[in-house]
């Protein structure tokens, strides 16, 4: 009887190794595109209230911060970002705050957040950077979408986001440094908009953010999309009075990523249960077929549900029909 248990924490061991040499070793020389100089932005206070004159003040801030950094990034030949950077600054499109120091950092705002009664807080995952921001724009901007007036969606690149391809993508020290910003963002986004419904909607790493965050955050949902893990054992150690929701597309590759976490001396390796298991807890939505970065596709399963949960209504479950 003792050779299984040897066996289990063997077969454990070996999958969190196989882990990081998946991820460890390709590392040599793909790092992360050499940082683009930028200026330091100036200090922003909590927004006091999202009303339209102080959301008009807070975009042109943002707005006068991206220039500035366009500016940097063009005198020293960043063409690539200074070109990004000059669309970023078109007046129609509105950030309560930028930096595009060390990958960069910004909150847009999509739909009008001075009259949103239902707000989304979308927390992206790995290789989300300034000149990799399509994808998180182009999810918040459908999202906001199939939400419709009254609603807004605020694309949160507020962290250093790890690669996909290292040691940091299956550890959860970029999320324990970015958890107390995101906690104080939606603190204060709670403040300037008291009696809104707020939900987290946290994709892959992001997922990890957002549990590191969740205890104590007045959200009502925390919505968990293609997560390989959060080093929570089970929704309830979030110790949030959210409603914890989970999904995974039918072809999401994170589905093989093991579930397991091993404790070394230089980090902790892997996320623990896997979200979408009945051992978790959370409350499971269907998330259609598609891949990795396909939930927030135009009318995917994934999109519809997690904007049902965003707007309080129920979503379809994971088995039944679209």
């Amino acid at each position: 009887m003792a050779a299984r248990p040897r066996g289990s924490r063997l077969r454990r061991t070996v999958l969190a190794v196989l882990v990081t040499a998946s991820v460890a070793v390709p590392v040599t020389g793909a790092a992360r595109p050499a940082a683009v100089p930028a200026p330091v932005p100036p200090a922003s206070t909590p927004l006091p209230a999202a009303t339209p004159a102080a959301l008009a003040d807070r975009y042109a801030a943002s707005r006068d911060a991206i220039w500035a950094a366009e500016r940097m990034a063009a005198d020293n030949g960043h063409q690539w970002r200074a070109a990004m950077l000059r669309a970023m600054a078109d007046p129609a499109r509105h950030f309560l705050s930028f930096d595009g120091r060390d990958g960069g950092r910004a909150d847009e705002v999509f739909g009008d957040l001075s009259r949103a009664e239902r707000i989304a807080v979308l927390v992206p995952g790995s290789d989300t950077d300034l000149d990799r921001y399509g994808l998180l724009r182009g999810g918040s901007m459908r999202l906001q979408q199939r939400l419709g007036d009254r609603s807004a969606v605020i694309a949160w690149l507020g962290y250093r986001t790890p690669s996909t391809v290292s040691l940091q993508a299956v550890t959860p020290g970029r999320a324990a440094e970015a958890a107390p910003d995101l906690r104080s963002f939606v603190r204060d986004l709670s403040t300037a908009k008291p009696g809104a419904r707020i939900s987290l909607v946290c994709h892959s790493y992001g997922s990890v953010v957002c549990v590191r965050a969740a205890a104590g955050l007045e959200v009502a949902d925390i919505i968990l999309y293609g997560s390989a893990g959060t080093t929570a054992d089970d929704a309830a150690a979030l110790h949030t009075p959210a409603t914890v929701w989970a999904g995974r597309a039918t072809h999401d590759w994170i589905a093989h990523v093991p579930h397991t976490r091993l404790r070394l001396p230089f980090a902790t390796i892997g996320f623990g249960t896997d979200p979408v298991s009945p051992e978790f807890g959370a409350r499971i939505f269907a998330a259609g077929d598609g891949g990795h970065s396909d939930y927030l596709k135009a009318h995917s399963p994934a999109l519809e549900n997690i904007a049902r949960i965003v707007s309080g209504q129920t979503p379809s479950e994971a088995g039944g029909g679209a």
